[in-house]
């Protein structure tokens, strides 16, 4: 047998306890879900987050959940305070209670009779940020973590904020948080108190986006919270995950590099997902090498996993713009990060193109300025899977930037790591982005986005102090892209594409602005030589436990269309998801008899030439009930802007058994500061 696999047969977990309280010490409870297996005490496996045990991810949790319990552990799944079952409220992401809840529940866990006293920690999103967070705490019962699509830089790799621009995805993620946290608790599990505990949530209900939108530098706000501080706070081995279509995978680089303990990292060419789950595919057996991980850590068994390579990563290869699964592509590996074996060669681009080496043809200046609804290409920033979220061909794009072009290859190269531009530039504005994307031609023309990077060019010195431009004087720009591992064919263009917008995904500057390039430019591209290894990389088919009772209600759908008026040069762009937020449909829960459905329709509209047009507009409807208990949440969240202000404005209506229960009205005026 391989040390690779897991001994004996699989088995069932022995009992699921549907809901337990976890006593804290300020007398607040919080709700949990445990799974346990047939031999008592074991180690447990702790993921804690906001959305919901009893349904919100219900469907995810029992196929993992029970795998841990079906193989030896103790698999818990606990509701942060003031979400779901748990008590009190939930005042923002990742505060420092939040983290000493997790700490406390952690030996709460360790204390029980059906567990070792040893304890591993993992989560995805929200679960792998305090996964990080709690880690930091150092609870002693924690002996190991895994974080999968997260980040240790708030600020930098979040939902907020990218290279010091507004995402539009502050909105909608506030937007979500307003349907998300106005959910009841379940009257099954709370009894007559239910009602009452939910009307006190909606009452002191936080304008979420406004919130993080008040912080638009990286202060001490998002400094909270962010592993990168102090790495070596964390003492616990850590398994870091990611997939090149999230938004999240930066962080996988950065921990490998920054944390001294043991570590390893798996990036896919996934999105927002669990790999077992990873879409666009190849997924893995991720279940089965978490199951590695912890039996090395949490009970003393070696099946082989700290001889695996420190970083394997998936290298994509050329594939049509738009949705691809499976993507194309290889698993390659580099037995420690950063790898001594990637290299920087230096590209350099002018009116004469893009070529290797540092030679260049012509100096000069090249002037930039993109029409506001440039960006209509890029996809979604954070992809989840979902048909229709991955960057469409760039072409499109592309015309409406300056475009460096490489003369076709006449040899494959191969990237592993974050591509760099480097140039002198002049605004005319004190306040302006510039967008970088780094493309793959084809032969027919089609373009690919590779990677990308964004710039809010008052923050090109850092961002926790933001200095205006000074029209017309030239300052050195240096702009990191994003995290990639993919290959670049023979015969095809290396494009390099710059743009003063990226609409829908960034809010734009408050003024239109003129950018002067100073020629030449420097683009790094992180060039990495073949590894024999790379052919040993494998992993086991996706694996999962005991399936959730479900039936789908009706079928959910997404549709995407981006319209330009001609005439006004006004253009919009709708995303209208019917049945679950991305579309997945319509679910019933057979166990609970609960039935689940979300609508979100988004709404970006923006003029050609007039920042200050730009507006945001989302309408969502969450439904959850069952007989006699009969859930609606309908709220509707818009943003839109002035010269020197953000404006704000959310409404929330709740209503039971189809009377109205309570209702909120939210509006915000914040100040713009340097975006």
């Amino acid at each position: 047998m391989s040390s690779r696999q897991i001994e004996g047969p699989l088995r069932r977990e022995k009992a699921i306890i549907e809901h337990l309280f976890i006593p804290l010490a300020d007398g607040a409870r919080l709700a949990a879900r445990l799974w346990l297996p047939e031999r008592t005490p074991a180690p447990a496996i702790l993921e804690y987050i906001p959305y919901r045990k009893r349904d919100g991810t219900r469907g995810r949790d029992e196929p993992m959940l029970s795998k841990f319990a079906a193989h030896g552990y103790a698999a818990i799944r606990v509701d942060l305070r003031g979400s779901g079952e748990s008590d009190g409220l939930l005042e923002d992401e990742y505060l420092q209670r939040e983290l000493d809840d997790g700490a406390q529940a952690i030996a709460w866990i360790a204390r029980q009779p059906w567990c070792d006293g040893k304890v591993g920690m993992m989560g995805k999103s929200w679960g792998g940020f305090n996964a990080l967070q709690v880690a930091a705490l150092r609870p002693p019962a924690l002996k190991a973590i895994i974080t999968v699509c997260s980040t240790d830089d708030r600020y930098a790799d979040d939902v907020h904020y990218m290279g010091g621009c507004l995402l539009n995805d502050n909105l909608w993620w506030g937007a979500v948080m307003l349907a998300f946290q106005g959910r009841p608790p379940d009257p099954a599990i709370v009894g007559e108190g239910w009602r009452a505990a939910w009307l006190e949530r909606l009452e002191a209900m936080p304008h979420w986006p406004a919130l993080w939108l008040e912080h638009q530098r990286r202060d001490a706000y998002w400094r909270h919270g962010s592993v990168c501080e102090d790495y070596s706070a964390i003492a616990c081995p850590v398994f870091a995950v990611g997939g090149w279509a999230d938004s999240y995978t930066n962080a996988v680089s950065r921990l490998l590099a920054g944390l001294k303990v043991p570590r390893l990292g798996v990036i896919g060419p996934w999105g927002h997902l669990y790999p077992q789950d990873g879409a666009p595919g190849p997924a893995i057996g991720f279940l089965q090498e978490a199951l590695r991980w912890w039996d090395h850590w949490l009970k003393g068994v070696d099946r082989g996993i700290m001889r695996e390579p420190m970083l394997r990563a998936y290298l994509e290869k050329w594939t049509p713009p738009g949705d691809r699964d499976p993507v194309p592509g290889r698993w390659i590996a580099e037995a420690r990060w950063p790898s001594p074996r990637i290299e920087r060669p230096i590209w350099t681009f002018d009116g004469g193109g893009l070529r290797a080496g540092a030679e260049f043809v012509t100096a000069g200046q090249v002037r930039l300025r993109s029409p506001q609804w440039t960006g209509a290409g890029a996809g979604e920033w954070m992809g989840t899977g979902v048909k229709g979220q991955a960057p469409v061909d760039q072409r499109g794009d592309d015309a409406l930037s300056r475009a460096f072009d490489s003369a076709p290859l006449a040899k494959s190269i191969v990237l592993l790591g974050a591509p760099e531009i480097e140039i002198d530039l002049a605004s005319d504005k004190p306040v302006a982005q510039v967008i970088a994307r780094l493309c793959d031609v084809a032969p027919d023309g089609s373009s690919r986005r590779v990677s990308y990077g964004v710039l809010n060019l008052t923050h090109r010195d850092g961002h926790s102090e933001p200095c205006a431009l000074i029209p017309g004087e030239f300052v050195r720009v240096r702009l990191k892209l994003n995290d990639c591992g993919y290959e670049f064919a023979p015969g095809h263009v290396v494009r390099v594409a710059l743009s003063t917008a990226y609409w829908p995904l960034l809010w734009p500057a408050p003024e239109a602005a003129t950018l002067t390039l100073r020629m030449p430019g420097r683009l790094t591209l992180p060039a990495r030589p073949e590894n024999p290894q790379d052919g040993e990389v494998r992993f086991e088919a996706p694996e999962s436990g005991t399936p959730t009772p479900t039936h789908k209600v009706s079928a959910g759908s997404q549709n995407r269309t981006f319209s330009l008026d001609l005439l006004s040069g006004k253009a919009t762009y709708v995303i209208d998801a019917r049945g679950g937020l991305f579309g997945e449909g319509v679910v019933r829960f057979e166990e609970t008899g609960t039935t689940l459905s979300h609508d979100m329709r988004r709404e970006f509209a923006i003029s050609a030439d007039d920042p200050l047009s730009a507006r945001h507009v989302l309408t969502q409807t969450y439904e959850m009930g069952r007989e006699g208990w009969r859930i609606r949440l309908e709220t509707r969240t818009e943003m839109w802007a002035t010269a020197s202000e953000f404006r704000l404005r959310s409404t929330l209506r709740a209503l039971e058994n189809g009377r109205e229960a309570a209702s909120r009205v939210w509006d915000a005026t914040v100040e713009r500061d340097s975006l």
